[in-house]
Parts: structure tokens; C-alpha cells; sequence
């Protein structure tokens, strides 16, 4: 493994730092509060060439490879305080353009990659179903071939973007008694008749990440947008998550290193008993856990990103990187709250609102508890 970046990596996250402080600072207080999804900021995201970033050039890409984007991603999450624009953004490259990119036709690739790398498009993914969450292949939304078309029937649930999208990557299956052989990936566009985004779902963090449900009523796909081949869709599935698992927390390392020089910044101004907070031990060993947290975290990331482009798989190192990091960040904004006593519960000096976001890293993508099973089962257990 080399633990070195290239000039040109450094300087990615570099650039991304700069762009982040310099377009994406704007009054995020209020856009939580009111739950509000800005796509200015989203298009700014596009112009700088984030969606694109990981995609070839033909497609309005940036042909860049994993690492690459990690340190984009890394340098965003240092300079950007919103958390929920993060998570669309990943969530958007990995489970909806990397599923076309590595399973489309050359017409579905030219059809909906252009648009959704260059933020004309706004893309969600249907795959969680209000009685499957991490039994994720015992959906009950059916496909039937009828004709020309796919008539879909069923519902989902948690799927982010989902009120603002243009188009869905959605999984149902061709028959529920072939378990996830059965399950077929489909492209759906918003205006398709049969399909309707339910209400907007009010979450404890994330809130500038827009969620709905889905449902389809006789929902006519037609067999050209099909992803892929009828009955593989858990291996599209299995194949965008771990992609989601290796990548979406980079951004999460570089919230770390910005919490950790905030707190840094309070511990040395704040002051109680005439001296400053920092000098007292237990605050003093909070800071220096963050730090541990911080670089390890980094480590643990890179590494699942160096499987990832030397081996292609890395199904056990993203879990890893999913479990740990999700945990460091929810671990160190606690820290931050109580390192900043009663100003960390207020609104104003915006700890609160990390602690808030940081709870969803440990479910979205699969949860801590379905991590550490993915890890016991590749060591026999």
C-alpha cells in the first residue's frame, strides 16, 4: 500500500478546500432549519466538477481515478459545513451514475451521464422498502414483463434526493421465489405515468438532503430501460454499495479535521478558572482522541480506496471504512458538544447540527451492524 498522494492529489484537495470556503458558505442555519436543499450550490458543485469528477470524459467526466476523488471529497468535507449537500452529491456518483456507468448500455450512458455529471440532472435510488431495510433483498415491489415494458408495482422508502430528482435508480424483482436472483435494476424517469414521489420525510439531520418515498402504481418502464440483465440486480446492487461504503465518508475526514481545528481554536480562547479549557486534562484528552480518531480514520479510508483501484474489490476494507470512520465522527462530535459545554447545544456555534448529521452515517449504506456481519463472515464466523 503507499500511504503517499501525488502532487496533483494534494493539489485537488487543495483546490476543493479553496472552492468549498470560497462558493459553498452561505447561511446553512437556516437552510437546516427549514430543511431546504439549495441547487445553486448544487450546480456550483457541477461547474467545479464534483458529480463528474470519477467519470470518463466522453460523458462530461473528469476521468479521475478513486484516490483522486477521495482527496476532492476530503478537501469538501474540510471546507463545506453541509453535510447533507455531501451526502447527495456521494450518494448520487455511486449509486446512481457508477451503476450506469458499469452496467448501462451505451445508450443509457450517453442518455443520462451528461446530465447528471454536469448538474442538469439530479438522480435517487429506490432500493429500501418500508419492510426491508438491511434485509434489503426481500423487497416486495414486482416487475412483470408485459410487452415492450416492465410494469412495476410497489413502494420505497428513504430514498435521498428523491423530491428534487429527474430520474431513479430503482430494484425490484421479476419473482419473489428466486430471492435475489429475482431482483432487476431499472432507470426510471420522473415523468414516467405509474410513478409518484410521496411526501418529503422530516429527519433529525441531513436536513438539507431531501428524502421521499416512492410508489408505483402500474408503473410502465420500458425493457430498454432495463440495467443491466433481468435478475441481476443484486449484483448492481452489491457492486454500488460498495462503492458508496469506500467512498462517501471521505468527505467525513475532512468534517473531522475542520471539527478538530474549531475545538482546537475554543480550547484555546475559552477560558474558566482564569486560564483556557484546553489546559484542563480532561478537555486537553478529548482534543488529542479526536485527533487519534482523525488520522486513523484518513488511513483506514485510503486504504479501502487503495484495495479498491488495485484490486477492483474491497467489499471487506469498505465495511471497514464504513463501520469505523461512521463511528470515529459520531464519537468525535460528542467530543465537540461537550468540549464547548453549552455553547455546543446551541444552534449558533453549528456543533449541534455535525452531532445531528453525524448519527446517519451509522445507518445509511448499511448499518454499523450489518458491517461488522459483512466483517465476521470474512473472517469464517
Amino acid at each position: 500500500m503507499d500511504l503517499s498522494f501525488t502532487p496533483e492529489q494534494e493539489a485537488l484537495k487543495q483546490e476543493a478546500l479553496a472552492f468549498a470556503r470560497r462558493a459553498l458558505a452561505d447561511d446553512l442555519i437556516a437552510r437546516d432549519r427549514e430543511s431546504e436543499f439549495s441547487r445553486d450550490l448544487w450546480e456550483k458543485c457541477a461547474a467545479f466538477g464534483i458529480q463528474g469528477s470519477a467519470f470518463p470524459a466522453e460523458y462530461g467526466g473528469g476521468d479521475a481515478d478513486i484516490i483522486s476523488v477521495m482527496r476532492l471529497m476530503e478537501g469538501l468535507g474540510q471546507g463545506c459545513k453541509d453535510s447533507g449537500l455531501l451526502f447527495a452529491l456521494t450518494g448520487q456518483m455511486w449509486t446512481v451514475q457508477m451503476p450506469i456507468l458499469r452496467f448501462g448500455t451505451e445508450e443509457q450512458k450517453e442518455r443520462y451521464l451528461p446530465r447528471l455529471c454536469s448538474g442538469e440532472s439530479i438522480g435517487a435510488h429506490g432500493m429500501t422498502e418500508p419492510g426491508s431495510g438491511s434485509d434489503a433483498f426481500s423487497m416486495r415491489t414486482t416487475a412483470r414483463l408485459d410487452g415492450d415494458d416492465y410494469v412495476l408495482n410497489g413502494s420505497k422508502t428513504f430514498s435521498t434526493s428523491a423530491p428534487i430528482a429527474d430520474v431513479f435508480i430503482v430494484f425490484a424483482t421479476v419473482d419473489r421465489s428466486r430471492g435475489f436472483m429475482g431482483v432487476t435494476a431499472f432507470i426510471v424517469d420522473r415523468d414516467t405515468p405509474g410513478l409518484e414521489v410521496g411526501r418529503e420525510i422530516e429527519k433529525m439531520g441531513l436536513r438539507t438532503a431531501p428524502m421521499a418515498e416512492l410508489f408505483f402504481d402500474d408503473c410502465r418502464v420500458p425493457v430498454a430501460n432495463r440495467l443491466g440483465r433481468e435478475g441481476n440486480g443484486a449484483t448492481i446492487f452489491g457492486e454500488a454499495v460498495e462503492w458508496e461504503r469506500a467512498c462517501i465518508l471521505a468527505s467525513v475526514v475532512g468534517a473531522m479535521e475542520r471539527q478538530l481545528d474549531a475545538c482546537i481554536a475554543y480550547a484555546n480562547t475559552r477560558e474558566q478558572f482564569d486560564r483556557p479549557i484546553g489546559k484542563f486534562q480532561a478537555i486537553a484528552n478529548k482534543i488529542a482522541d479526536m485527533k487519534v480518531r482523525l488520522e486513523t480514520a484518513r488511513l483506514i479510508v485510503y486504504n479501502a480506496g487503495w484495495a479498491k483501484k488495485s484490486g477492483g474489490k474491497a467489499a471487506v476494507e469498505s465495511a471497514i471504512a464504513k463501520l469505523y470512520v461512521s463511528e470515529c465522527w459520531q464519537k468525535s462530535c460528542m467530543d465537540a458538544v461537550q468540549i464547548h459545554g453549552g455553547y455546543g447545544y446551541t444552534t449558533d456555534f453549528e456543533v449541534e447540527r455535525d452531532l445531528r448529521d453525524s448519527v446517519a452515517a451509522t445507518l445509511y449504506s448499511g448499518t454499523s451492524e450489518i458491517q461488522r456481519n459483512i466483517i465476521a463472515r470474512y473472517l469464517g464466523l
